[in-house]
């Protein structure tokens, strides 16, 4: 009767958890469904190529909008990974400090700053020097908005790494900074990796740090020092504006914006894989 009873209360459990995770799916599909919807006049090829049309014309497109986000987010990476990483190592392997302790606190009140707090920061510390908006300054916002979650996230998944690891290694005569390096942060890389991924996905969808840094513009901008479009900017435009055929391409820039995010997960998922094999 026991044994019954104890298998009722697994079963049961499980199809809470199965039904509490297609409630967490619901808005998602919520979302999907309706941004889809109000959009979909709106996806086609055009859309992906062309420039946005001059104010009263139907149709045109986000094409600057999408390169001028990945230009921000290839920069913002270039900057935030590197010291977010090297912080978090820092943090978990010799930060048990005041010094340590301080940096831990200024993360954390970073991670809950609102991010107009971080563009009117960006704002004054690479516009006004500079006397423009940029695509430089749009991608200093971002990175300091990425910085926080590598840095903590880095920290925490290279402590999880069993300590005999490192003491393994360094009995074998290894130097400390290559026991770091080679062993430590390749167990500790696919959990990185994730972070990486959130804090881009993040970055992704900011719009108001663009607003005070990069700025929006409706054409190609080759030049990191010029003001530069991005697509939650294009989303954020079209959104305010009184024209039905604006409204639609918001919602279809909004579905791209959701894709890439999508895409960009599946891609850091089978890396992520494949460094835990390999580190195996």
């Amino acid at each position: 009767m026991y044994k019954q009873f104890r298998y009722a209360k697994n079963w049961m459990m499980i199809a809470l958890c199965v039904i509490s995770a297609l409630l967490a799916l619901v808005p998602l599909a919520y979302i999907l469904t309706y941004t889809v919807v109000h959009g979909l006049s709106a996806l086609n090829w055009d859309f992906f190529t062309n420039l946005p049309k001059p104010v009263g014309e139907t149709g045109g497109g986000i094409a600057n909008a999408l390169v001028g986000t990945l230009i921000m987010l290839l920069l913002s990476s270039v900057i935030a990974i590197p010291i977010g990483i090297l912080s978090g190592i820092y943090l978990s392997e010799f930060g048990n400090n005041k010094f340590g302790s301080t940096i831990r606190f200024l993360t954390d009140v970073m991670n809950g700053l609102p991010s107009i707090i971080i563009g009117v920061f960006a704002y004054t510390l690479i516009v006004v020097p500079m006397k423009r908006f940029s695509a430089i300054a749009g991608a200093v916002a971002l990175a300091i908005l990425m910085l926080p979650i590598i840095i903590r996230a880095t920290e925490e998944l290279i402590k999880l790494v069993p300590s005999h690891i490192r003491e393994g290694g360094v009995a074998i005569g290894i130097p400390r900074w290559k026991v770091t390096l080679r062993i430590i942060l390749r167990s500790a890389l696919p959990g990185i990796i994730t972070a990486i991924m959130l804090s881009v996905a993040r970055a992704a969808g900011e719009t108001a740090p663009l607003l005070f840094t990069a700025l929006g513009n409706r054409f190609w901008q080759p030049r990191l020092d010029q003001p530069i479009s991005a697509v939650s900017l294009q989303i954020f435009e079209y959104a305010k504006a009184p024209y039905e055929d604006w409204h639609a391409q918001a919602w279809a820039a909004s579905f791209v914006v959701i894709m890439l995010i999508l895409v960009f997960k599946i891609i850091i998922r089978i890396v992520a894989k494949g460094e835990i094999k390999s580190a195996a």
